[in-house]
């Protein structure tokens, strides 16, 4: 299971949300590339990058931010969303060196978006499903829909997608601890990759989620951390270490 710096962009600058609200923002760094740098000195082996402004936006607002950050990765592998909600935004970022788009709003909204996009870039497209509860959340995880996660992620699971990345928004910012057991039984009715999120705070909890998955039979590919890392609670190194012993 890999551990996934996150790095979340606002304004041009490196941020973390609580749950999602724009006006609940702490900033970490004025320099995302720098940070990026960081992480990837310490050893990580995949990035989460979010625009949070394109989220709700609906289009593209930090991709100098973004693009200095793929230069600076190099053959780390960098996975990008928000705002992504045209095919053509999408190649423009596969295009500048992403590796992986997310997608979640216009995915939920137009379910033949996410084939279109599947099918002409297969294995390079990642579903973002936001939930709370069993719903999923869309722009910028302002609206909570009718549409069911386990039925949207199942729908998915036919398609050549690259990953899931299942987010639990009560979670996400709050260091309460992934929410294991509602990711891993999202995992157990899917073959696609799914890609934990929300709440990660410390070693005890990077333990606890690998040792469930593990007795689910090793499923996630990998658990995204932010606040965690950029508050101190949880050392990257060892926490990628870990995973690895």
């Amino acid at each position: 299971m890999l551990l996934i710096p996150a790095i979340d962009l606002k304004d041009g600058q490196c941020v973390r949300l609580r749950q999602g609200r724009m006006s609940d923002a702490t900033r970490y760094s004025d320099d995302p590339a720098a940070m990026a740098a960081h992480w990837l000195e310490a050893g990580c082996r995949r990035l989460h990058v979010v625009d949070l402004d394109a989220a709700f936006a609906g289009e593209p607002r930090n991709q100098g931010c973004i693009a200095d950050i793929v230069r600076r990765a190099g053959a780390v592998p960098v996975q990008v969303g928000g705002g992504i909600r045209s095919l053509e935004t999408a190649a423009a970022y596969l295009e500048a060196g992403v590796a992986a788009v997310i997608v979640g709003t216009a995915a939920v909204r137009d379910f033949d978006f996410l084939e279109r996009l599947a099918a002409r870039f297969p294995r390079q497209a990642l579903f973002g499903l936001d939930a709370r509860g069993e719903r999923v959340a869309t722009d910028g995880w302002d609206i909570t829909t009718d549409a069911s996660v386990l039925e949207l992620a199942r729908a998915a699971d036919a398609l050549p997608l690259a990953g899931i990345v299942y987010t639990d928004i009560e979670r996400d910012g709050m260091q309460s601890g992934i929410n294991a057991a509602a990711t891993l039984r999202l995992a157990a009715a899917l073959s696609t990759p799914v890609i934990a999120s929300g709440g990660l705070n410390d070693l005890n909890d990077l333990a606890a989620l690998k040792a469930a998955d593990e007795q689910a039979g090793n499923l996630l590919l990998g658990a995204i951390t932010g606040r965690a890392i950029y508050a101190g609670t949880l050392d990257f190194k060892q926490g990628q270490a870990l995973l690895d012993a």
